[in-house]
């Protein structure tokens, strides 16, 4: 992996689909890897809000996670509950992020896409986004925002600059 590319993990949450079923977490493994970023976990949970939590506290605490993509329970049904259990983990919130995403998703749902919570934020130099579970949802994130941000080339700015600062930050002496 080249050194300005991001360590990727990614997180499935659903009470009914396994690793070999999860579409959404495959796409998003193989954009990731074709991109150039690496992959630093991969895991799939059910809708419980203390694992989603457990897990995700887990990948932002550790030095090789950079970015953490969530698919799954960002909508409106009862078990639904993954921003709950990730927003308390979060120093800042990205806003733009779901804005942009639900802008782009009424081009391919309508206004079905007033059902989606997808966010995002950051939390100790970890990126974290919360992707609706189709995974036509985690085309649109990948290929609309996250391709480009977290690609350190994209121009006039990029999220993966600010990670890569704070990476050479803790590497200095």
């Amino acid at each position: 992996m080249h050194p300005l590319m991001l360590n990727i993990a990614v997180l499935t949450v659903s009470d009914t689909r396994t690793l070999a079923t999860d579409q959404s977490g495959a796409y998003l493994i193989q954009a990731l890897t074709q991109a150039g970023h690496g992959l630093a976990g991969r895991a799939l949970l059910p809708d419980c809000p203390y694992r989603i939590r457990a897990q995700v506290a887990t990948w932002i605490a550790a030095a090789g996670v950079d970015v953490v993509l969530i698919t799954g329970g960002t909508g409106l049904a009862p078990r639904d509950r993954t921003i709950e259990a990730v927003s308390p983990l979060l120093e800042c919130s990205i806003d733009g992020f779901g804005e942009l995403f639900r802008a782009l998703s009424h081009a391919e749902i309508g206004t079905a896409t007033i059902n989606s919570r997808a966010a995002a934020g950051l939390s100790n130099d970890t990126l974290v986004f919360c992707l609706p579970g189709s995974s036509g949802a985690c085309r649109t994130a990948w290929e609309g925002i996250l391709h480009q941000q977290l690609d350190p080339a994209h121009r006039p700015c990029n999220l993966a600059t600010i990670l890569l600062r704070a990476r050479l930050q803790e590497e200095l002496p």
